[in-house]
């Protein structure tokens, strides 16, 4: 009998994968990059990636996407490989997974599941735990038919796609379980959503400015939040730590923290998801909320891996994604990490050697792991924050002390004068704040 996707994954036993890719409509370099970031995707799920099998068809093949010849040459190799899971390079239609897995007698997943399987592995918080799981349920719906072993068929059974009742088609009864299901977790994601945008107009009023870490997944975003918490973070910056990994998706949950380095005005800095090509549309929907929080930056940090030869694509790919999400109009800083590595390279070919850190308009070349790198992209920032404020006076009534604080929290008070009519500041304020505080500018 085929296992089930949550089986495969949960097994103690060594996975072993034959992926598929079909290269119609590519190029050669677009395809081999694809079929590339699947294997680091089946990585990623600690999958071992026992043969790839390719395929070039004018068009997909209705029933089996890849052409009988092609499932058959598969079905033949299972054994000699060992495999117990194919995984495909595209999205499947509920059909072909059907045809081929009643063919293959086997697990067959095509690339959004595989990348659901990594999310639902990786969600920790209780947020993006019901947002993976209401995507994994809009996956599954329209493949019910061909997932009759994974839903549990008998009467009786446990669990909430259990069959309780009977008198009704299966079928039916999964899809209105599912339904139902679906139904529960967009309340809970609607209450959860309540709370995050209390929790954000509290950070958009507060003054300070916003600053969003995005960019295509592995790109180091996660390791230089937690450098510059190293280095400016405060005296408890090891509990404010995120979690840092070499791999595609090692963190799905946004983090907020708060960078305060000397003589620059302080922000906050917020993580999020990473990126990819073909990122599932499901995905996209269900972390819409998490994502949208590049939309309320003041600027995005777009981290970029310039060690990876396709770095120009991931910059498309995150310009598209920023631009769906609607984040397309804000302020970009382009931070080139891994140019040690870039410079290393240029050493060994006796090539023309880049300075690092290096800061030129709106981009950064630097090493995440380095102190200079990382104060030069603060320079920047700090910068970019400057470039439409206004220096001018504002006299406060004693009154309004927390406008005074608010603006000494963000850093942007140069002279602080006491009156007997109120507390004058010399202050730089953006165009929006020149327009709330009006009143007390003189």
């Amino acid at each position: 009998m085929k296992n089930t996707m949550h089986q495969i994954v949960e097994e103690e036993n060594i996975v072993r994968a034959i992926l598929v890719g079909l290269s119609t409509g590519r190029s050669d370099d677009e395809f081999d990059r694809s079929m590339h970031e699947l294997k680091e995707l089946t990585k990623a799920l600690e999958i071992e990636v026992a043969a790839t099998v390719t395929q070039s068809l004018p068009s997909p093949d209705r029933s089996t996407y890849i052409g009988s010849g092609k499932v058959e040459e598969i079905q033949s190799s299972l054994d000699i490989f060992d495999a117990n899971i194919i995984i495909f390079n595209d999205t499947l239609s509920p059909m072909q997974i059907r045809n081929l897995e009643k063919i293959l007698d086997t697990e067959v997943i095509d690339r959004t599941g595989l990348i659901l399987q990594i999310f639902a592995r990786r969600a920790k918080t209780r947020e993006s735990r019901l947002q993976v799981e209401y995507a994994q349920l809009q996956y599954m719906l329209p493949r019910l038919v061909g997932m009759r072993s994974s839903l549990s068929r008998q009467g009786g059974g446990s669990g909430r796609l259990s069959n309780k009742g009977s008198g009704e088609k299966q079928l039916e009864l999964d899809r209105r379980r599912i339904e139902h299901r679906m139904s529960e977790l967009r309340r809970d994601l609607e209450a959860v959503e309540k709370e995050r945008d209390t929790q954000r107009g509290k950070r958009l009023n507060s003054g300070t400015p916003k600053i969003s870490l995005v960019g295509y997944t592995n790109a180091g975003k996660s390791t230089i939040m937690n450098n510059l918490l190293r280095l400016y973070g405060g005296e408890s910056f090891e509990d404010k730590q995120v979690l840092e990994k070499d791999m595609l998706f090692a963190t799905l949950d946004t983090s907020v923290r708060k960078i305060c380095a000397p003589g620059k005005r302080p922000f906050l800095l917020t993580d999020t998801v990473g990126f990819i090509s073909e990122l599932p549309h499901t995905l996209v929907k269900a972390f819409r909320s998490t994502l949208e929080e590049a939309k309320y930056a003041d600027i995005i940090l777009e981290i970029i891996d310039f060690s990876d030869p396709e770095y120009r694509f991931h910059m498309d790919v995150t310009r598209d994604t920023l631009a769906e999400i609607g984040a397309g109009d804000i302020p970009v800083i382009y931070v080139f990490n891994k140019s040690d590595l870039v410079q290393k390279e240029q050493h060994e070919n006796n090539q023309l050697v880049m300075d690092i850190p290096r800061t030129v308009d709106d981009r950064a070349y630097i090493c995440a792991k380095d102190k200079e790198s990382l104060d030069s992209l603060i320079a920047l920032i700090e910068k970019k924050l400057g470039e439409e404020d206004t220096s001018c006076n504002l006299l406060l009534p004693y009154s309004e002390g927390s406008i005074l604080n608010m603006l000494n929290e963000a850093g942007k008070i140069h002279n602080t004068e006491y009156l007997p009519e109120g507390v004058k500041i010399n202050v730089l304020l953006s165009s929006k704040e020149m327009a709330k505080y009006q009143e007390y500018i003189i």
